[in-house]
């Protein structure tokens, strides 16, 4: 059986405090998780993949917004 993840696990991964998770739960955004009875629980690939989804490339940024060289 797949081991999913507590809220204070995926705290830990994803740099979010805990109020923050539970906040994201209530307004029905972030990450998506399981309830089963009382507890909480997130499935691992979908913490990677929310995480994979919010990846900032600086390489990336950098091709798309050239800086701007100031005029002499």
């Amino acid at each position: 059986m797949k081991r999913y993840l507590n809220e204070q696990e995926v705290s830990v991964i994803t740099g979010f405090k805990l109020p923050t998770l539970r906040n994201h739960r209530h307004l029905r955004k972030g990450i998506p998780w399981i309830k089963a009875g009382s507890s909480i629980k997130y499935d691992p690939e979908d913490v990677e993949s929310y995480m994979q989804s919010h990846r900032i490339d600086p390489d990336v940024l950098k091709s798309r917004y050239p800086e701007k060289k100031e005029a002499p």
